[in-house]
């Protein structure tokens, strides 16, 4: 087994408002994630599952316990730059993230803060690019690109920087099927093809399907971890807190209700037809 990037502790944490106090966020979330791996984190909204992302590099730090990163305490701040090397993050608004007017530029935007050298940068971008495939897109605005397209410049953008792992929080919620595919696709081929570290926070059963394991969070804890083909087996016990399973799961499930006996656990496509072909024969 490889070593854990990210170790959280007991991990509890509080927004403060105004008034003092707000409700409890987080309470009480122990999680490694192994180096390598492809996680993703499912919750409905207010599950806590954004804010979680947040301890990962440091944007938000635990009113109890710790997080770890790499073995550094993320708490301690002469350890940030660090910290934030080791793990970039990419956010649910590509706009937001996006600082310049030329594409390669915007992506250079990170190293050249880092005192990365030029002739190093001009290496790194040209990577980032080709790795997200919008290598050919390099001199073009920003701004005139689709949702998707925007959304893998800035994770180049991250890529530049050269993290060993990337926490995604919600990477898709504001694009299309189309853009959605693209950067999903990126996202995969990060974790298989460079053994970048992929955490990913979504809603979307489908992205949570296709990572390596499955962390489901309701009301601030963690209520299951697993692999995707053992969670979504729990349809009955997802759909208690909020949450619905993928199209094929779903398909299964009501086939079972009605007394057939097919697998719980043929996650695609191709599986499913397999077994409602296996059930016809």
């Amino acid at each position: 087994m490889k070593d854990a990037i990210i170790n959280a502790e007991d991990v509890r944490f509080s927004y403060v408002t105004a008034e003092g106090v707000a409700p409890i966020v987080l309470d009480g979330v122990s999680l490694s994630i192994e180096e390598g791996s492809f996680v993703a984190v499912l919750g409905h909204n207010g599950s806590g599952k954004s804010t979680l992302a947040k301890h990962f590099n440091s944007i938000l730090l635990p009113t109890g316990g710790k997080v770890y990163v790499d073995g550094m305490d993320t708490a301690d701040e002469e350890l940030l730059l660090s910290i934030r090397r080791t793990v970039g993050m990419v956010f649910q608004n590509p706009d937001n993230q996006i600082v310049a007017n030329v594409v390669e530029e915007d992506v250079a935007f990170a190293p050249e803060n880092l005192g990365v050298p030029p002739e190093e940068i001009r290496l790194r971008v040209d990577d980032a690019l080709k790795a997200v495939g919008m290598y050919e897109f390099r001199e073009h605005a920003p701004h005139l690109l689709s949702g998707g397209q925007k959304q893998r410049i800035a994770i180049a953008g991250v890529i530049a920087m050269q993290p060993r792992c990337i926490v995604l929080d919600e990477p898709t919620a504001m694009l299309d099927p189309i853009g959605r595919a693209d950067v999903l696709r990126t996202i995969k081929e990060l974790n298989r093809q460079r053994g970048v570290t992929v955490v990913l926070i979504t809603h979307h059963m489908d992205e949570a399907a296709q990572a390596d394991r499955l962390v489901v969070m309701t009301k601030g804890r963690v209520i299951a971890d697993g692999a995707p083909k053992e969670i979504f087996q729990d349809v009955e016990g997802l759909k208690a807190v909020g949450l619905t399973v993928p199209e094929t799961t779903q398909l299964l499930w009501e086939l079972r209700q009605e007394g057939l006996d097919v697998p719980l656990d043929a996650l695609s496509d191709e599986e499913c037809a397999q077994a409602l072909k296996e059930l016809l024969a």
